[in-house]
């Protein structure tokens, strides 16, 4: 059954190599209920999850980066590949997932869990901050070569989440514009970004607007 594993939310902290000097990306799993809201016209809420601090508005949080999902069975990969315990949230992930292919999820795509109903709106793309704070050489490349990102979700229907919630599609759109697709258009693939048009209304608006420049 797909679920959600570990409700995740972290609490900024200072350091010295995020260009805010915090971060929020220490992420630790906490027993629910959890309020997710919707962050509103200016992302005014941050992740949108009650209690989780976003240091870099800039690039986290707001409307369609308001959940970051990513699935144990992938932290799992990466435990055997690292050859070290990867906790849940340690990726930065508000949502743990399990029974969940989420790269494979379109985009677009609605899910149902708790009371809350969430829309699939991009992939994550690594930076520096989430490299310095795993501590693995080369992480960014080896993280983008292996594609399998975790997806950012925008809230459609608030209400509230914990451990253990099922995970349920409602919807899928008439494309085939995957997490996995668009990861891979924006990072090594700039051919596809074409083909990632008919998705455009949906993506994350930040990474649209990239992809309308890009093309021209």
């Amino acid at each position: 059954m797909a679920r959600l594993l570990s409700l995740n939310i972290g609490r900024s902290t200072a350091v010295d190599y995020s260009d805010p000097g915090r971060t929020g990306i220490d992420k630790r799993p906490v027993e629910g209920p959890v309020a997710v809201a919707d962050p509103g016209p200016q992302g005014v809420a941050g992740s949108g999850l009650a209690g989780d601090d976003i240091a870099d508005r800039r690039f986290h949080g707001g409307d369609d980066q308001a959940v970051y999902a990513y699935a144990r069975e992938d932290l799992d990969r990466w435990e055997g590949s690292l050859g070290r315990e990867l906790r849940n949230g340690v990726f930065g992930e508000n949502f743990t997932t399990v029974g969940v292919d989420i790269n494979s999820a379109l985009v677009g795509e609605r899910w149902r869990v708790g009371e809350v109903v969430l829309e699939v709106t991009s992939p994550r793309i690594p930076c520096r901050t989430f490299a310095v704070w795993l501590g693995e050489k080369g992480w960014v490349r080896r993280f983008t070569q292996d594609a399998r990102p975790g997806a950012y979700l925008r809230v459609v229907e608030p209400g509230e989440v914990r451990a253990g919630d099922g995970i349920t599609v409602l919807s899928r759109p008439d494309h085939e514009v995957t997490v996995e697709f668009l990861f891979r258009a924006l990072t090594t693939r700039a051919e596809l970004l074409p083909r990632t048009m008919v998705a455009i209304d949906v993506i994350n608006r930040a990474y649209a607007e990239s992809i309308r420049k890009r093309l021209g």
